[in-house]
C-alpha cells in the first residue's frame, strides 16, 4: 500500500497511514478482530444498555450540558449575520417611501449572505468536532462503569496535543460522508449512519489509530453487523425520544445518550478490549 501523509497536523500524523511496526501491529489487530468476531446478539445487547443506562444517566447528562454550554453560544454567532439582515430589511421598508439615500442595501445582504454560509460551515465543523471528542469520553466512561473502573472527570481529554487536530479531521471526513450520501438521494444516509455512529467508539478506545484506519474500520465493522447495528441505533433512539417526551419533554435531556449505550457492547462484543489498553492518565502522552 503507497504510503501518504497529510499536512493539518504539525507532525503530518493524522491523515497518514502507519508509519512504524507499532502502528501496524494496531491496526492489523484491530482489523483481525472484527474479521474475526462473533455475531452479536440484539436482545443481549439492548438488555445491557438498560442495566447500564441505569448506572450512568447522570454522566450523560453531564455529557450533554457540556456539550450544550458550547453549542448554543456557537450557534448564536452563526445567526449574528441573520439579525443584520432582518435590520436592513427592516430599515429599507421603513425609509424605502421617502427614497433612496444611497445605502448599497442589496450588495450589503449579499455580503451579508456570504458570511451566514461560511459562519455555518466553520460553526458546523467545531461543533461537530466538539461533540465527537465529548462523546468519545462517553464511550471511555461507559467502559469504566461497565468493567466496575474509577470514573474519569477528564472531559476535554481528546482536545489535547495530537487529538484535536484528529477529531477535527474525523469531523471533516464524517461531514463529507454525510454530505455526499445526502447528494445520493438521502437514501445511501441509511447504510452511512452505521458506521459514523460506530466510529467514535472505535475512536474512544484506538485513539492512536489514523483517521483513514479509524474509518476503514467503522466501514468494515458497519458492514459486518450492518443490521442488527441500525435496529439497536434505530430502536434506542426512538425509546430515548419516547420516554422523554412521556416525563413532560424535560426527561429527554437525561434520555439523550442512551443511544451511546448500544453502540458500545456493539464494540465491546465485536471487538472488546486488551487488558494492556492505557488508561486516562497515560493516553495522551506525546
Amino acid at each position: 500500500m503507497t504510503k501518504w501523509q497529510g499536512f493539518i497536523s504539525e507532525k503530518n500524523y493524522i491523515w497518514s497511514f502507519p508509519t512504524d511496526k507499532t502502528d501496524d501491529v494496531m491496526t492489523n489487530n484491530l482489523f483481525e478482530k472484527i474479521e474475526n468476531s462473533s455475531p452479536i446478539d440484539f436482545g443481549d445487547i439492548f438488555n445491557k444498555s438498560i442495566e447500564l443506562f441505569k448506572k450512568i444517566w447522570v454522566q450523560g447528562f453531564v455529557h450533554l450540558l457540556i456539550t450544550m454550554a458550547v453549542m448554543i453560544p456557537l450557534f448564536a454567532v452563526m445567526y449574528i449575520p441573520i439579525f443584520a439582515l432582518a435590520g436592513l430589511s427592516g430599515l429599507e421598508n421603513n425609509y424605502g417611501e421617502y427614497g433612496d439615500y444611497g445605502y448599497p442595501q442589496e450588495e450589503l445582504s449579499i455580503g451579508l449572505m456570504i458570511i451566514f454560509i461560511v459562519l455555518v460551515l466553520i460553526v458546523s465543523m467545531v461543533a461537530t468536532t466538539f461533540q465527537f471528542g465529548i462523546n468519545a469520553h462517553f464511550y471511555r466512561v461507559c467502559r469504566q462503569v461497565d468493567m466496575g473502573e474509577a470514573q474519569s472527570s477528564k472531559y476535554f481529554m481528546f482536545f489535547k496535543g495530537k487529538y484535536l487536530g484528529k477529531i477535527f479531521a474525523i469531523s471533516i471526513a464524517t461531514f463529507g460522508i454525510a454530505l455526499l450520501a445526502a447528494l445520493l438521494c438521502y437514501i445511501p444516509i441509511l447504510y452511512v449512519m452505521v458506521p459514523i455512529h460506530l466510529l467514535g467508539a472505535i475512536f474512544a478506545f484506538n485513539p492512536d489509530l489514523s483517521v483513514s484506519d479509524l474509518i476503514k474500520a467503522s466501514f468494515k465493522l458497519g458492514n459486518k453487523i450492518w443490521l442488527i447495528a441500525f435496529g439497536l441505533i434505530f430502536v434506542s433512539s426512538m425509546l430515548a425520544q419516547l420516554v422523554g417526551m412521556l416525563l413532560c419533554f424535560v426527561g429527554i435531556f437525561f434520555t439523550a445518550f442512551f443511544v451511546y449505550m448500544p453502540v458500545y457492547y456493539m464494540y465491546k462484543e465485536a471487538i472488546g478490549f486488551d487488558e494492556t489498553e492505557p488508561k486516562e492518565d497515560t493516553l495522551l502522552v506525546e
